[in-house]
């Protein structure tokens, strides 16, 4: 949908396209969910009431880093308002390129969003994607990611060869850890990088086992998951930098599984809206001066990628964001407000509709998913009154990168290395995270980092997560 949205030069089929994609669950027939949503969250206060909550969103951020409903709706109301306003300077960027193209003069639409964004990014980036994607070649990713775990956690990456790990297909490879330093067996770790038939969708780690020291020691095995089209025999796998930010960011979680030290098997786990900032925040090695100088490297040539290519994917990193994170914050705050309200009588769609007038929601932007297919909130519970925890990681996330970039040794500083794996990354859930955070940062983080990260003005009084 995204990509048609975006390349389609058929502006009634683009149309077409959105209102079927965001009507789904909402159409007044059988299959429309808003019936199904009102009793869900009536369901849920019910229960939380029997043990003595108000509302299910109490109950629910009680063991979460944000600890009350109130204090994740302070962050995502502090970055909405830079968010909608940016939203209205794209919006006149776009409508600047519509009219220039000399044809029936319009007025951007939900549809033409995506489509006039990248006319947009094309003028203002002169950012070739092609191009890019021939220093980025996932041989040399993947020994960038050895790389940085060796500086980090001083963790050795040695290729097992000779079968004697099994695996459950011919394109699964398997490396030791190792302690670079006393050779300690820290773990196993599985990389799954080809799309097959059969094989689900997208990019994930998962660990097979997990670290624990309770009725002795058991050693991690790790795996990262990739769908990366499989190249004729000699020739090379090149992937585009968003797919090698997500092959950091997944090899993040793999580092989070390794570095584990907790004795219980069951604190390995962790909560909603802080365990994606550990991967987050790996990707930010992708872009660094060792990184590029050592292994993004041309496949042909050898040649490292130009500073000036570097440069444009790091101006080009802002771009959008006015539109990213209204669509996200509007699902992210809907989700919270539903289940604050009061579920008895409560018609879903009336709701929707009037709690996103009065956030003054642009109306060329719609919520990344629309409530009657909010699966994340309402197929399960796994997301609900916790989609804001992506906004949560993101300030931590740019909070401590912003401490790396600070310290005399930048992002390879061994003193605060030390830190991030002492405080974030090993203690997995045995430790509070705000307490963790606090002892690797020496504060709380504060949203002024991730305002930067996005292009949005920093406010005078930055609020704490």
């Amino acid at each position: 949908m995204d990509q048609f949205l975006t390349y389609s030069n058929e502006r009634a089929l683009r149309e077409q396209v959105w209102k079927n994609y965001y009507s789904r669950g909402d159409n007044g027939d059988a299959n429309d969910n808003n019936a199904n949503i009102a009793r869900i969250l009536k369901l849920r206060r019910e229960r939380v009431q029997l043990m003595g909550y108000d509302n299910f969103a109490e109950w629910r951020l009680q063991n979460r880093m944000a600890k009350t409903p109130e204090r994740a709706l302070a962050l995502m109301n502090a970055v909405w308002p830079a968010a909608i306003a940016r939203v209205k300077e794209e919006v006149a960027d776009m409508q600047q390129v519509a009219n220039a193209s000399g044809k029936t003069p319009i007025t951007i639409e939900p549809w033409d969003y995506r489509y006039y964004a990248e006319k947009v990014r094309q003028q203002k980036y002169d950012l070739d994607s092609d191009e890019v994607k021939q220093y980025l070649e996932l041989g040399n990713l993947t020994q960038a990611m050895f790389y940085v775990a060796g500086e980090l956690f001083n963790y050795q990456f040695s290729p097992i060869t000779d079968g004697s790990v099994p695996v459950f297909h011919e394109d699964v490879k398997v490396w030791e850890v190792t302690d670079k330093t006393s050779g300690e067996h820290i773990g196993l770790w599985y990389l799954d990088p080809f799309a097959r038939q059969g094989k689900r969708s997208g990019a994930w780690a998962s660990p097979y086992r997990s670290h624990t020291t309770f009725k002795g020691k058991k050693t991690v095995l790790a795996s990262n998951n990739s769908n990366f089209v499989k190249p004729a025999p000699g020739e090379p796998v090149l992937v585009s930098w968003d797919d090698a930010t997500t092959f950091f960011h997944e090899f993040g979680h793999a580092l989070h599984f390794l570095s584990s030290n907790v004795k219980y098997p069951t604190l390995n786990g962790g909560v909603r809206d802080y365990t994606e900032f550990q991967s987050q925040l790996l990707e930010r090695w992708l872009s660094t001066d060792q990184v590029i100088q050592q292994y993004l490297k041309h496949h042909k040539t050898g040649e490292v990628i130009p500073a000036e290519l570097v440069a444009k994917i790091k101006k080009a990193a802002t771009f959008n964001q006015g539109f990213a994170t209204t669509e996200y914050l509007a699902s992210a705050l809907m989700d919270m407000h539903f289940h604050l309200a009061d579920p008895e009588g409560l018609d879903p769609d009336q709701f929707e509709r009037e709690t996103l007038a009065k956030l003054n929601m642009p109306r060329e932007v719609v919520m990344r998913h629309r409530s009657p297919h909010f699966g994340h909130v309402f197929s399960g519970e796994g997301y609900a009154t916790a989609y804001y925890g992506y906004m949560w990681a993101d300030v931590l996330t740019a909070d401590a990168a912003e401490a790396f970039e600070e310290a005399p040794g930048g992002f390879y500083d061994k003193p605060m290395a030390a830190r991030l794996v002492e405080f974030l990354f090993a203690p997995r859930n045995s430790m509070d995270p705000a307490e963790a955070y606090r002892k690797f940062r020496g504060r709380d983080a504060s949203i002024d980092a991730l305002m930067r990260d996005r292009g949005f003005p920093v406010p005078e009084q930055a609020k704490k997560p």
